[in-house]
């Protein structure tokens, strides 16, 4: 009987609009429901694991997703195709697939593609002796081992990005049933379901110059995947907001207080980097918004340091004495300065 194709989101239970957060959720949620030590001996449920780590993989990643929104079940060999404005994928193979043949263990969406040009698991694997018209070779066993990369983010301080550091995290993830390994439906910690929810505490290494927005990869610290091995944890490095310094790129902006004499006359001031304070030479007639750079200052980079500017601030004392008061306005009589000509 002809087998209708079933639509990646369909397949995860999201609406075609869902955003990345939703369709990563969605798939964390059906793949422990399927996986292969939760359901043994269970074909169906084998077949439905590898259904569902197909859809996230397409769906996961941009580029893939726009191509398959775009052509459908053809999106791997339709790069060239521009389908018309009224174009729906679902009716490009009138909602069926060829009986008989085909690749045990694959979606509704491979055995269309290739019908009868090979059968068995071997097949779907690239395995020797079969032609791959498609550049499909190893596709099928990378669908079925592939791990579950997890995300999460992580807030440092701009010292340990500055530095380097290690840190602890807590981190809360799916962890095989110690009780029963999933052979008691009746079991209190996991229900016969065969995984239980774990929190550990890592150490994570954070290395001199990571950036905001970067990624640490944590190896074999994600969720467990097929065969019951672990993906990798990625952290997503945030940097907590700082006191004294902003971020550009690789410099660091810090600003600099000065009273009007210093900014006057000049004057050897002090300037706090994350080395710690160092002084320098405040040249003459330094208004408010001139730049001092300290070359090789600022965040760690490949190709050395990024640069720290010191930011002039001009401060005006909020309780002048009598006699400064009396100079200010002796200074006033004497000057011919116009700040605005």
């Amino acid at each position: 009987m002809a087998v209708k194709f079933r639509d990646y989101y369909e397949v995860l239970g999201v609406d075609r609009k869902a955003s990345a957060a939703e369709i990563r959720k969605a798939y964390r949620r059906l793949a422990r429901k399927y996986h292969p030590d939760v359901n043994r001996d269970d074909k169906q449920a084998e077949d439905r694991f590898k259904e569902i780590g197909e859809a996230h993989a397409v769906l996961s990643d941009p580029d893939k997703r726009r191509k398959y929104d775009q052509l459908g079940p053809t999106w791997r060999h339709g790069a060239d195709f521009t389908p018309p404005p009224d174009f729906d994928f679902r009716t490009v193979f009138g909602g069926q697939r060829p009986s008989g043949g085909g690749f045990s263990g694959m979606s509704d969406f491979f055995e269309m593609l290739f019908g009868g040009l090979g059968g068995g698991r071997g097949a779907a694997r690239g395995g020797a002796g079969r032609i791959d018209p498609f550049g499909f070779e190893g596709f099928g066993a990378e669908v079925e081992t592939a791990e579950p990369v997890a995300e999460s983010e992580i807030t440092i301080n701009l010292e340990d990005a500055y530095h380097g550091a290690t840190r602890p995290i807590s981190i809360e993830r799916a962890a095989p049933c110690a009780r029963c390994g999933g052979r008691d439906r009746r079991c209190p910690d996991c229900r016969g379901s065969g995984l239980v929810s774990e929190r550990r505490t890592l150490q994570v290494k954070i290395p001199a110059g990571v950036t905001d927005g970067g990624r640490i990869r944590l190896a074999g610290q994600g969720e467990i995947g097929p065969r019951g091995r672990r993906g990798d944890l990625h952290l997503r490095v945030r940097y907590a907001a700082h006191p004294l310094f902003q971020v550009e790129g690789a410099d660091l902006i810090t600003e600099l207080r000065v009273a009007p004499w210093e900014a006057i006359l000049g004057a050897q001031v002090t300037v706090r980097t994350l080395d710690g304070p160092i002084r320098v030479q405040l040249p003459p007639g330094s208004s408010s918004g001139r730049r001092i750079r300290l070359r090789q200052r600022g965040m760690p980079q490949r190709s050395g340091r990024g640069d720290l500017y010191a930011v002039v601030k001009v401060v005006l004392p909020e309780h002048p004495s009598p006699r400064e008061l009396e100079l200010m306005r002796e200074w006033a009589k004497l000057s011919s300065f116009n700040p605005r000509p």
